[in-house]
């Protein structure tokens, strides 16, 4: 009797407090109901980026994936239409670590991701043996940084890259050696790398045709930092330059291991340690070092001003060498879905090839094998803790008309 008095007494109370209770309606101007909120999302397109983010390289990496970040954020922040439609955009990073297998392996993992198209890799030594693998799945793969040839000899239709390559460079480097630095005797030293030992390779070929002697060709490991066997036998055979196929990681305690063996000849190498990072590593020792990077000086680039300024507000860093690339990488592929009214690879594949703009890092315009057309390559020496620019050979080159530094 107790219990069921209590009982409808609790039910009363309810009852009365259910009836006080105004219903709740959301305020106006706030969010819709999830379910509206979800009908109303944006289709979203994913783009892959790969580069080694962890590792010796990692900080070239970064700056591969800021590029692509800044871009991407950029294009939602202004609108994108696709086919009529808006759409969001989606960076989708991946690690490759510099290795070859963990390439192909992040590779698949962003097909299977459903990637509209990829931007990356940084190394050739990574980018070559994943263009195999986009290819067969017909995903367009477009490079800010791999400058091997053999990327683009393979024939596959998807491999294309916004850099000049290797056979450009190489040839640029040796015509430098040999008539503007008068070397006739050069040692070389590659890192055994895809990207080391091919610019190396052009670059012995261009000397060689100019009239130099190359003494010696050494090697060395892409994980190795003490050279001073390799160098000590370079410096009893007395060259005028020291030619290294190689990145920053490497290049910076290179130069360091030549001023403690008191070799007078002077570094000069490629884009893979004409950085900030190759200033920092080699300290005092980079005073008067030579290294190439392909494309016009970017303080000459229209636009570049406003991009160092984003980028640097954005990620509170200084650009190593690549970030214009993969920002144009990014550009460029989802202008082509613009273009062919549709993110799926094999509708705006066609449109890729036909690209023809003006990007960061200049003109972008692609010959029938998806290389750049005209790409040129400057020349830089380090000076007072900068990179200094000298001459840019090729497309639109020109003399620097006075001191350009990064």
């Amino acid at each position: 009797m107790t219990f069921a008095r209590l009982t409808l007494i609790a039910a009363a109370v309810a009852t009365l407090a259910a009836c006080g209770k105004k219903e709740e309606t959301p305020a106006a101007g706030t969010a819709a109901p999830a379910a509206a909120a979800a009908a109303e999302a944006l289709p979203v397109i994913k783009i892959g980026h790969v580069a080694p983010l962890t590792g010796s390289i990692a900080h070239l990496g970064k700056d591969n994936e800021n590029g692509a970040r800044l871009a991407i954020d950029e294009l939602n922040e202004a609108g994108v239409e696709i086919g009529g439609k808006k759409v969001k955009l989606e960076l989708v990073s991946e690690d490759d670590q510099a290795d070859a297998k963990t390439a192909t392996t992040v590779a698949q993992r962003l097909i299977d991701a459903k990637v509209a198209g990829v931007v990356g890799h940084l190394n050739s030594g990574t980018t070559i043996p994943a263009s195999k693998i986009y290819n067969d799945a017909g995903i367009p793969q477009v490079s800010p940084s791999a400058t091997n040839p053999d990327y683009t000899r393979a024939g596959f239709k998807t491999a294309y890259r916004v850099i000049a390559n290797d056979v450009a460079q190489g040839k640029a480097l040796g015509g430098f050696a040999v008539d503007t630095l008068k070397a006739k005797n050069i040692a070389v030293i590659d890192d055994k790398t895809a990207y080391g030992q091919g610019l190396a390779t052009e670059f012995e070929n261009a000397a060689k045709a100019k009239g130099a002697t190359i003494v010696t060709h050494e090697s060395t490991q892409s994980d190795k930092t003490d050279f001073k066997a390799i160098l000590t036998n370079i410096k009893a055979k007395k060259p005028d330059i020291v030619f290294f196929g190689g990145m920053d990681a490497q290049a910076g305690p290179m130069a360091q291991q030549m001023k403690q063996l008191g070799i007078s000849a002077r570094l000069l190498g490629g884009d893979g340690f004409q950085s900030p990072k190759f200033i920092e590593l080699a300290g005092d020792a980079a005073e008067g070092q030579y290294a190439s990077s392909p494309g016009m000086p970017k303080e000459q680039l229209p636009g570049f001003a406003e991009f160092n300024a984003a980028y640097k507000k954005k990620f509170n860093s200084e650009i190593q060498i690549y970030a214009p690339y993969t920002y144009d990488a990014v550009k460029v592929m989802v202008e082509a879905m613009k273009r062919a009214g549709s993110a799926e690879p094999a509708k705006y594949l066609p449109e890729l090839a036909k690209t023809d703009m003006q990007g960061k890092s200049g003109p972008i315009k692609f010959d029938d094998k998806g290389d750049i057309v005209g790409g040129s390559v400057t020349i830089y020496q380090a000076k007072g803790g900068m990179w200094e620019v000298l001459t840019t050979v090729g497309g639109a080159a020109a003399p620097a008309s006075e001191a350009a530094k990064q």
